[in-house]
């Protein structure tokens, strides 16, 4: 079966530099060919850093309240890191448990953002590639959630054993 696809050539962006260019209030992107590529809607909607937080954290705040396994992952993390403090692992350590946990909260936001633009895309039909991005985005959480898993059982489980064998034996 031969599907035609649509041309994707006016989505794309150009592999060549891209330099700014400011006129009065109007923003646009030149590449070195000078075609222009007209960007002053993305400009105005985050005009400046501070109100880039405030989307950023508005997306943050959107995850925790409707999906259950950000909080789930969150709750984790927030433990994980509260018992490597209480065990006293050094801060590579520390660090190291901070950025896989870092790595699942951030594969969880991206989860989040694929399902939403294909929910609106697709709306209420089923569409087979649809699935795949699903399934393929949990998946991606999936995975970082087992490396996580594996940093952990590394880092907190043998002082934890050790911490476990010190308050039984002194009993």
């Amino acid at each position: 079966m031969n599907i035609d696809k649509p041309s994707l050539s006016k989505f794309s962006t150009p592999l060549i530099p891209l330099t700014k260019e400011t006129t009065g209030s109007k923003s646009n992107l030149t590449d070195i060919m000078g075609k222009k590529y007209d960007r002053e809607l993305s400009w105005k909607i985050a005009s400046n850093l501070l109100l880039s937080f405030k989307y950023a954290w508005t997306g943050i705040s959107y995850a925790f309240i409707t999906q259950r396994n950000f909080r789930i992952h969150t709750i984790i993390g927030t433990l994980a890191i509260g018992l490597g403090l209480f065990l006293q692992l050094t801060r590579v350590e520390i660090a190291i448990i901070g950025l896989t946990i870092g790595a699942v909260i951030a594969m969880e936001l991206l989860n989040t953002a694929i399902e939403s633009l294909v929910d609106l895309t697709v709306g209420q039909s089923y569409h087979d590639l649809a699935g795949i991005a699903k399934d393929c985005a949990a998946a991606a959480v999936l995975i970082s959630a087992l490396v996580a898993l594996f940093v952990a059982g590394i880092l907190l489980f043998p002082p934890l054993f050790i911490w476990i064998q010190v308050i039984f034996s002194g009993v």
